[in-house]
């Protein structure tokens, strides 16, 4: 219970490690954010706005090596996910001519559908943007309550949703298409197929694109209409990544 006088009419702003005042201004201002504070002497302090929050940057402890991707972080809970992603690729687009994919400072991908995405900035710091009304409660390892493949499916969305770990969901789905692939449904096995395009192209591995896809065909023709279109809208995200990826490489 709060204490007696006290009111709920708080504010939390995270304060977040900073090592280059010049390219996190550039950063946050090239994505729409306003600069409400900036001082340099006698010490370091930043202060961004966008919306309705607040990031706040200081110097950097010593020690912390922004390369490694876990000098700070916060949850910026929002209603509308995917505008916020739109908002953002679109001003890299702006600023940069192409989407920052890779290195530092990048944008994590969005699928339709997904409750959140990541923005690492030049300092290492990550900023999750999460919708609302994600569920408190994840099952890693997949839903208990699927047959093997589509709970591998479940696992994989995992990982490469929540944990920004393609690599691993890719593994995950491969593994379930070896052992449990010739007693699943068809259906299954496309969509896993589908998926496996989908990160083969987030990896880069290109390779294994064609292959996959051969795979796939070989399974289209037991599916019915609706799971054709199912499959049809995974591969679409597929060709989607190949364009943003592309967007991405340009000069």
């Amino acid at each position: 219970m709060p204490a007696n006088g006290i009111r709920a009419n708080e504010t939390t702003v995270p304060l977040l490690p900073c090592f280059s005042a010049e390219e996190t201004l550039a950063f946050y201002k090239s994505l729409g954010f306003a600069v409400t504070y900036e001082q340099r002497r006698p010490y370091l302090y930043l202060a961004f706005t966008l919306s309705g929050f607040d990031l706040h940057f200081g110097k950097a402890p010593a020690g912390i090596d922004p390369s490694t991707e876990d000098a700070g972080g916060c949850l910026v809970m929002v209603d509308d996910v995917a505008a916020y992603h739109a908002a953002f690729t679109a001003a890299m687009r702006a600023a940069h001519g192409k989407v920052l994919a890779k290195g530092l400072p990048r944008i994590t991908r969005y699928r339709p559908g997904a409750s959140r995405f990541t923005l690492m900035d030049p300092n290492g710091n990550s900023i999750v943007f999460i919708r609302r009304d994600e569920p408190m409660e994840l099952e890693y390892g997949g839903d208990k309550d699927l047959p093997p493949l589509r709970r591998a499916l479940d696992n994989a969305r995992i990982y490469r949703e929540f944990k920004n770990d393609d690599k691993a969901a890719f593994r995950v789905v491969t593994s379930a298409l070896r052992r449990h692939g010739e007693e699943s449904p068809a259906a299954d096995r496309a969509v896993a197929y589908a998926t496996l395009i989908e990160l083969a192209v987030a990896l880069g591995e290109h390779e294994r694109v064609e292959p996959l896809r051969s795979d796939l065909e070989g399974v289209a023709a037991q599916l019915d209409e609706g799971e054709r279109r199912l499959v049809a809208d995974e591969l679409h995200l597929a060709d989607d990544l190949e364009t943003w990826i592309a967007g991405t490489a340009q000069d």
